[in-house]
């Protein structure tokens, strides 16, 4: 059974940093474009960053540009989200998402939560 387990979530106060990890199991992950979505409390879930398969090409939402980092290791089929600057607004669940041509598998999440 295919595996995404996120983990590095945390309560961090504004302006500090965090790193999230997506670990994957059960799949061939170099294969696969990876994406970090979030979901704040009674808002849609929405998409971060997303790196390709090679990771050759990185994407951001411009709410997290310049503040956001979006990586992997293909050898140890991980890959990561390095938030730093960290706002309030930025808490919500965190999820990973693995895509590749039409086959998709999601994370549980886990939650970021920025306050002082």
């Amino acid at each position: 059974q295919v595996q995404l387990v996120e983990s590095g979530g945390g309560l961090v106060q504004p302006g500090g940093s965090l790193r999230l990890s997506c670990a994957a199991s059960r799949f061939t992950f170099s294969r696969y474009a990876m994406s970090w979505y979030r979901q704040a409390p009674e808002k849609g879930r929405e998409l971060v960053a997303a790196i390709t398969s090679t990771g050759g090409t990185t994407t951001y939402a411009d709410s997290v540009k310049d503040r956001f980092t979006i990586s992997r290791d293909n050898a140890n089929n991980t890959v990561y989200l390095q938030m730093n600057s960290l706002k309030p607004e930025d808490t919500a669940v965190y999820y990973c998402r693995a895509d590749s041509y039409g086959m998709r598998y999601w994370g549980q999440g886990t939650q970021v939560t920025v306050s002082s």
